[in-house]
């Protein structure tokens, strides 16, 4: 199973040399979280939460203790309320597998703190590019902005022999999309016009924390940061700004 994710696991182990300095703190969005309105966790020291099911003993005796930070969380909250998203708070949930496997491979020695936000119910491609946007200033101020998901995430579809087409086809549509800065927002807005849109994405929860990631570098460049494979299927990763 390893080998299947090996070039993604790589690729998390080259990611925070690349970066230009160390964040100093991270909001990560998952594919894993959704509520009525942008929920930010307000924890100081979040447990994991293993919200899978049917893996071996030792996926669920993982440990990873980076701490979250109510302060940032606050200023995450105050600066969604400034652009007029109601939010909520919750100081019990746990991170959940689309924020601590990621970043235990790319943060091993978990020293930067993290607030995790949700997607908005719904799932309204417009409403997450408005969520980023309202987040661009943390980015100013040296926080590290991640959309955790996955540009196919059809569990029916993985696997099989030879290309997917219409997977290759919409992987392929989506890092033109991101790349093309002018016309990138309207672009995801109407994401599912795109080839193999609903085959590479059934339930979109894992192409939204793209959207909020895009929304907080509205108007700048974007590169394809990473383009592999897994379970036989296109898997791609962006870096903005």
């Amino acid at each position: 199973m390893r080998a299947t994710w090996k070039e993604l696991e790589d690729y998390l182990g080259n990611f925070a040399p690349a970066l230009s300095e160390p964040p100093l703190a991270m909001v990560v969005i998952s594919g894993h979280w959704e509520e009525p309105v942008p929920t930010v966790n307000m924890s100081a020291a979040p447990p994991l939460l293993f919200d899978y099911h049917g893996f071996p003993d030792y996926t669920y005796k993982i440990s990873w203790s980076a701490s979250g930070s109510p302060e940032l969380a606050t200023r995450v909250r105050a600066l969604l309320n400034d652009a007029g998203l109601p939010s909520a708070a919750n100081d019990r949930r746990g991170y959940d597998h689309g924020v601590f496997v990621p970043l235990k491979v790319a943060f091993p020695d978990a020293e930067i703190p993290v607030v995790q936000l949700s997607l908005q119910r719904g799932l309204d491609p417009a409403t997450h590019l408005e969520i980023g946007r309202a987040l661009k200033p943390l980015r100013e101020q040296g926080v590290l902005i991640i959309g955790s998901g996955q540009t196919y995430h059809n569990m029916r579809g993985s696997g099989g022999a030879g290309p997917d087409l219409k997977a290759e086809a919409f992987d392929a549509w989506l890092r033109q999309a991101i790349t093309e800065t002018d016309t990138r927002d309207q672009s995801l807005i109407d994401w599912e016009r795109a080839p193999g849109a609903r085959d590479a994405q059934p339930h979109e929860d894992h192409l939204l924390p793209l959207m909020v990631a895009a929304g907080a570098a509205s108007g700048e460049k974007a590169i394809v940061d990473f383009h592999g494979h897994a379970l036989g299927k296109p898997i791609s990763g962006f870096r903005f700004g």
